[in-house]
């Protein structure tokens, strides 16, 4: 799709710019994560100021605030690396397709996936071009309406570090605006404990975000 080439292309040019930034490479096979969780047994119902959905039962609740304006964080107690979180930014917009297409928000998002630890220079190897320290493979996107009628947007990304931590890291984000706030939730699980069984708590979480 020539649209989201642009888009992804754009978010690579600024990674060249922002050394610390994630640069954008396509690798890995696509997965449509965006099912409905069919079993929710071992979560626990969290109701929030203008949202709710749904934790799972190991996760506990983390201080820890990695963007500005989060106002919840939930880690895994097995493995830290495993988090979501929660962030609700004032917006005079009434839509998240005010903010734009699919691509366009991707881009203005794409500060979720995080800074990796790894910095200097870097040789095209493991499927990096040289200098580039980190890439990304968008898996899928959506778009949809949640039960009040409001439009969201979803991105499954998959990122992965020079360092190689985890083998890379599962993102599920999603943008919705109700309120008079843009609602975004981000769901991290690294890779291999994505395929350990952890995949079924980040998509309960995601499934269940919804605004009040």
């Amino acid at each position: 799709q020539p649209g989201r080439r642009t888009a992804l292309a754009s978010i690579v040019g600024a990674a060249a710019t922002l050394a610390t930034a994630p640069a954008f490479a396509a690798y890995g096979d696509s997965a449509n994560v965006f099912g409905k969780a069919t079993n929710t047994t071992g979560f626990v119902q969290y109701v929030g100021d203008g949202f709710s959905l749904l934790v799972p039962s190991r996760w506990n609740p983390s201080r820890e605030r990695d963007f500005k304006n989060m106002i919840l964080r939930y880690e895994d107690n097995a493995d830290a690396i495993n988090f979501f979180g929660v962030i609700a930014e004032p917006t005079t917009k009434t839509s998240i397709s005010d903010y734009g297409s699919t691509d366009d928000v991707l881009k203005q998002v794409s500060y979720l996936l995080g800074q990796q630890s790894f910095s200097g220079e870097t040789v095209s190897e493991g499927g990096f071009a040289p200098g580039r320290v980190a890439a990304a493979s968008v898996l899928d996107i959506s778009e949809g309406k949640d039960k009040k009628g409001n439009t969201f947007y979803a991105y499954d990304i998959l990122t992965r570090t020079a360092d190689g931590d985890e083998g890379g890291k599962h993102q599920l984000i999603k943008a919705t605006v109700s309120g008079g706030k843009l609602w975004l939730l981000k769901v991290q699980v690294g890779d291999k404990r994505w395929f350990k069984g952890v995949k079924k708590d980040a998509i309960g979480v995601f499934d269940s975000f919804n605004v009040l």
